[in-house]
């Protein structure tokens, strides 16, 4: 059995749900289709929404693009507030942290963007319970690419062998699993408890 030293979580569906629903409806509520018409050009040209969470595009650019698929109907504040509004707690996940903190260090590993972080997500208190964030923008690289794995790595210093991350995409627990790390595909909470256990993980 292995012996793990570090555990990597994911943190959009893992940790915090989102629904980009959300921002349908509120546009919506703005002009009659406009959150329909909005999410169909986000979805076509998601490659943009990737680019920005390497940080291919800066936060200005991005907003011009979002700003014209939202046919200039609100301002860029009143974008990034309902771009960012769309998460939620898993709080059975999120009572885990602080009993693994007692044996394991713990890192989060997002794709994620510098909005999303600033108007959405970096004042939840469970985010205390992590000794390293890496995160896509600010390494510039996305999962399942080898460098984002890499930079964790980088930071705990720490053989392969001794990681286990834990992901809601299957892509991206494969990617760890390339990378030479354990990997648990997160589906419920129940199935997750399962998992530690029977690796032996001690929470």
């Amino acid at each position: 059995m292995r012996h793990y030293s570090i555990i990597v979580f994911d943190l959009g569906n893992v940790l915090i749900p989102f629904n980009y629903s959300l921002i349908i409806d509120k546009l919506n509520g703005i002009d009659k289709g406009l959150g329909n018409r909005f999410y169909e050009r986000y979805k076509e040209n998601y490659n943009i929404h990737r680019e920005f969470e390497k940080s291919g595009l800066t936060k200005e650019e991005f907003l011009e693009l979002m700003l014209q698929w939202a046919e200039r109907k609100i301002n860029p504040e009143e974008f990034c507030h309902i771009y960012s509004d769309i998460f939620t707690l898993h709080t059975d996940n999120i009572s885990l942290l602080p009993r693994l903190k007692e044996n394991y260090k713990l890192v989060l590993l997002s794709n994620t963007n510098e909005i999303h972080q600033e108007y959405g997500w970096k004042n939840y208190d469970f985010l205390k319970h992590f000794d390293k964030l890496i995160l896509s923008h600010e390494v510039k690289a996305v999962k399942p690419e080898a460098e984002i794995y890499n930079a964790v790595e980088n930071y705990t210093k720490h053989p392969p062998e001794k990681h286990i991350f834990i992901d809601d995409i299957v892509e991206y627990t494969e990617g760890a699993l390339k990378a030479g790390w354990d990997a648990i595909h997160f589906t419920t909470h129940t199935k997750l408890l399962e998992e530690l256990l029977v690796r032996g993980i001690k929470f």
